[in-house]
C-alpha cells in the first residue's frame, strides 16, 4: 500500500549502528525466551498430573513416561530459542548402569540429560522436592534426596540410596562441583560420586558440555546455538580409591572443557 513499508530502515534514514543491531538481537532473544518460558510453565501444569498417575508404575517405566516432559522441553527449546545440542561419545556407555559425573553450568543438563542418557536418577537437595508442581513431579522420579546439613551423613545417604537406584537399573547422575559454575571456571570436585561408584563397583562416566554459554545460571535468556556434549571413556573403579577416580574424572572433564572453549570462547554476556 502507498505510504506503508515493511522495511525497518527507509532510504535516507541514518544508517543502523552496531548498538541498534545489538538491541534488536537482544529483544529477539528476550521475546523467544519469553515464549519458551510460557510454554514450559504450561507443560509443567499439564505433565504434573501425569507424573502423579505414573506413581503406580515400576520406577524404570515411570521414568520413561516422565521423561516425555524432558523430550518436549528439548523440542520446544529448539523451536522457540533455536537452541539445540550435539553429543559424541555415547559408545562409551557400558551396558550396565554406572555413575555419570558431569560438568554443571545450567538448568539445561538437568532436563536434556533425560533425553540423552538411559533411565536415571539424580542426587539433589531434599528441599527441591518441596517446590510446588515442579518439585512434586520431581519426587515422582524417586531421586536421591540428601540432607546437606550434616556432610558425613549426606555421603552415607548418597552411597546407600545410590546403590539401591543402581540395582534398580538406573544410572546415577551427579554434578561433583555441587553447584553451577560459570563457563571458563572450575569448582572443587567433591568425591561423593566417585565414592558411590567405588562402593557399588560400577564404572564412572565423565561428561563435559558448554550449556552455560547459551543458558546461564539463573538466566531468563536462552541464546541460539548448538550445545556440545562429550561423553568420556568409562573409568574403571575396581581396586581404585575414590580419590583417584574423582581426580581422573575431573582431569578429563576440565581438559575437554578447554577444548570446547577453544572452539567457542566463553562470553561474559551469556552467563
Amino acid at each position: 500500500m502507498p505510504g506503508i513499508s515493511c522495511s525497518p530502515h527507509e532510504p535516507g534514514d541514518a544508517p543502523l549502528t552496531r548498538g541498534d543491531l545489538e538491541n534488536f538481537v537482544s529483544f529477539t532473544v528476550w521475546l523467544r525466551s519469553s515464549l519458551f518460558f510460557g510454554g514450559m510453565v504450561i507443560s509443567i501444569l499439564v505433565f504434573w498430573p501425569v507424573s502423579m498417575v505414573a506413581w503406580v508404575l515400576p520406577i524404570v517405566q515411570r521414568m520413561r513416561i516422565i521423561g516425555a516432559w524432558a523430550w518436549f522441553i528439548n523440542r520446544w527449546l529448539g523451536a522457540t530459542c533455536g537452541l539445540r545440542y550435539e553429543v559424541s561419545g555415547l559408545e562409551n556407555l557400558p551396558q550396565q548402569p554406572g555413575v555419570i559425573l558431569s560438568k554443571h553450568q545450567s538448568a539445561w543438563e538437568t532436563i536434556v540429560f533425560q533425553v540423552i542418557f538411559p533411565p536415571q536418577t539424580w542426587a539433589l537437595k531434599r528441599e527441591a522436592l518441596w517446590i510446588p508442581f515442579f518439585g512434586w513431579g520431581l519426587a515422582a522420579t524417586d531421586p536421591i534426596a540428601i540432607n546437606r546439613s550434616t556432610r558425613v551423613r549426606a555421603l552415607d545417604q548418597l552411597c546407600e540410596q545410590g546403590k539401591i537406584k543402581l540395582a534398580e537399573g538406573r544410572w546415577v547422575v551427579i554434578f561433583p562441583e555441587g553447584t553451577r559454575t560459570p563457563p571458563g571456571e572450575q569448582g572443587r570436585y567433591f568425591p561423593g560420586g566417585a565414592m558411590l561408584a567405588v562402593r557399588a563397583g560400577v564404572p564412572v562416566i565423565p561428561v563435559a558440555h558448554n550449556a552455560g554459554q547459551f543458558w546461564g545460571r539463573r538466566s531468563f535468556l536462552k541464546y541460539p546455538g548448538t550445545i556440545t556434549v562429550r561423553v568420556g571413556p568409562a573409568i574403571d573403579t575396581r581396586n581404585v580409591k575414590a580419590r583417584e577416580v574423582n581426580k581422573a574424572a575431573a582431569a578429563w572433564i576440565e581438559n575437554t572443557m578447554q577444548e570446547l572453549y577453544r572452539n567457542n570462547p566463553p562470553s561474559p554476556t551469556a552467563f
